[in-house]
């Protein structure tokens, strides 16, 4: 062990899975216990989380801290080595956050939930891991953990296509996540050096362009996949159509913020010279991202699969930032990862929250439920005008920190600056259009008449209680799978957790990027360095041949 420490990252990575592996033993057969159970280890986690970092963790130092180094496989250099940094801390929280509230948001699953809350923690053990890993293979055994549970959650929980859902995204993330493994190999056996998959001892060795430049085209590809950049976007929308809410919570407030972090840990940070050559394709992908993602969204009718392709919009943004060469830009896209992760949660969350209502994902068959769930309106508003970027919220100041930042990135041809900045303008139109029209489909009237076609059963059971069927739009249920009560206390209270961060950081964004700054900086500075020596000795990097000059 390097330090004289507690190993407090370990601690939070064997909580949850420790707990999960005492729940066989827990007594419950209805699983209310289950539900407290789980709960309560969430909780405690975050609180750990929340109290090592705030007593042992230096913001202002850009270097990796609170380091736990253990020999684990000598013969191969695998080691047990992980660590935290301003890029790694703020996803650990956010993980935990996020993780804990869809474990509160899960309170009536009552279909296996011995097993539910198994995969549950061992997620949320999985995705801890992912974070702090400093060691490649570490980082790759871990980014595999998580897919099991993921895959299990979708495809017994999910909706009627869930197995196809679950397949899907078993495939896309496993085949691309294998260049991790290659490229962490191909790193440590490089230059006949010592074999080692330390990512601090990596960064300090040169590699052949070359090799960079082909092991950067293939963590692009794996981390793209989990980022959903187009085209290697398309799990994402099935599985979020299918998944359960909390579950969505968890895809679209965590695991898509893997791909980000994936990218700025691995391809900047270890393939700076690779870096410089990809970053036009990186904000290209970007701009095109924000705009298909913007229309994509516009044409889908269920709710949930709307707000994933609003989801691929938004990694749009990620994209540019990191490929920005501007310290505010590279700090735009860490707090757009950070404000997505807690507004893309509360939007599902609440997806979830209507749908328990009234029992349907299209929105053709809502409407009119405004007057009787107004809390629930009020939540669902405040939560799209977040994701819409609205000012005083966290996706606003991120949004913006990032335009203005590749605005006066010094890297870029004015022509193409100004290009990528009109068109990722055009998904700033078409966001609120998409988001409001959808507000107005679920709250307000319904533009179809309202027509209620129930089976024989059904009919025959309205006739016997003499009570007509409920219609949410067109959209109708028995009276006695209503559900007429607005938002619950614990519904509400889940929201505004969301809420609450999301309008403080918007008023006060530093109490985010004071998180991260340090180390943003650090990373851009390298990038920006190696940008330099290039263009130095290099006639390629011209602005009449490429868009940076």
């Amino acid at each position: 062990m390097i330090a004289d420490q507690f190993p407090w990252l370990t601690a939070m990575i064997a909580l949850p899975l420790i707990a999960a592996l005492l729940i066989p033993l827990i007594p419950d057969k209805e699983g209310k216990t289950l539900r407290w159970y789980a709960l309560a280890v969430g909780l405690a986690d975050f609180i750990l989380m929340c109290y090592v970092f705030w007593q042992n963790y230096d913001t202002t130092n850009a270097s990796f801290q609170l380091t736990e180094k253990y020999s684990w496989i000598p013969q191969l250099g695998l080691s047990w080595a992980v660590s935290v940094d301003g890029l790694s801390m703020p996803l650990v929280l956010l993980a935990g956050f996020v993780t804990t509230l869809s474990m509160f948001s899960a309170w009536q699953v009552d279909r296996k939930p011995r097993l539910f809350y198994f995969l549950m923690l061992l997620l949320y053990s999985a995705q801890i891991g992912v974070f702090v890993a400093q060691d490649i293979l570490l980082l790759f055994i871990m980014w595999e953990l998580e897919l099991v549970p993921v895959y299990l959650l979708v495809s017994i929980w999910g909706g009627q296509k869930r197995r196809y859902a679950a397949t899907k995204f078993l495939l896309y993330t496993a085949l691309a996540s294998i260049f991790i493994l290659i490229a962490g190999l191909a790193l440590a056996l490089s230059g006949g050096q010592q074999i080692t998959f330390d990512m601090v001892e990596l960064g300090l060795r040169e590699y052949p362009i070359a090799l960079e430049i082909l092991l950067y085209g293939g963590l692009l590809v794996a981390f793209g996949v989990k980022l959903a950049i187009f085209p290697l976007h398309t799990w994402l929308p099935d599985a979020h159509g299918e998944a359960s809410s909390p579950v969505s919570m968890i895809l679209a407030g965590v695991l898509l913020k893997m791909g980000g972090y994936g990218l700025i840990r691995l391809n900047l940070g270890l393939l700076p010279e690779a870096h410089v050559y990809f970053a036009p394709l990186l904000v290209i992908l970007g701009v095109i991202n924000i705009v298909y993602g913007g229309f994509a969204s516009f044409g889908q009718t269920n709710m949930k699969r709307r707000l994933a392709y609003s989801s691929v919009s938004h990694m749009g943004f990620v994209l540019i930032g990191i490929a920005s060469f501007s310290d505010l830009a590279i700090s735009g896209a860490m707090l757009q990862m950070l404000s997505h992760g807690l507004i893309a949660a509360l939007l599902f969350f609440l997806a979830g929250v209507t749908y328990d209502r009234s029992h349907t994902m299209y929105l053709d068959e809502m409407g009119n439920i405004g007057k009787a769930m107004p809390k629930v309106f009020a939540l669902f508003t405040a939560g799209a005008l977040a994701s819409l970027a609205l000012p005083g919220m966290s996706g606003f100041v991120s949004e913006l920190a990032v335009f203005v930042g590749f605005s006066n990135s010094p890297i870029y041809d004015s022509s193409f600056r100004t290009i990528t900045v009109l068109l990722s303008a055009v998904g700033l139109i078409v966001t609120p259009i998409y988001l409001l029209s959808m507000l107005r489909q679920l709250f307000y009237g319904n533009d179809q008449v309202q027509m209620c076609i129930l089976g024989k059963e059904e009919l025959s059971a309205t006739d016997q209680d003499n009570e007509p069927a409920v219609c949410f739009g067109t959209n109708c249920i028995l009276p006695t799978e209503a559900v007429y009560e607005d938002a619950k206390p614990r519904e509400v209270f889940i929201a505004l957790c969301f809420l609450v961060l999301v309008v403080a950081i918007g008023l006060y964004p530093k109490m985010a990027t004071n998180l991260y700054d340090t180390t943003t900086v650090a990373i851009n500075s390298q990038v920006s360095q190696t940008y330099t020596q290039i263009a130095e000795t290099n006639s390629v990097l011209n602005p009449s041949q490429v868009a940076i000059r």
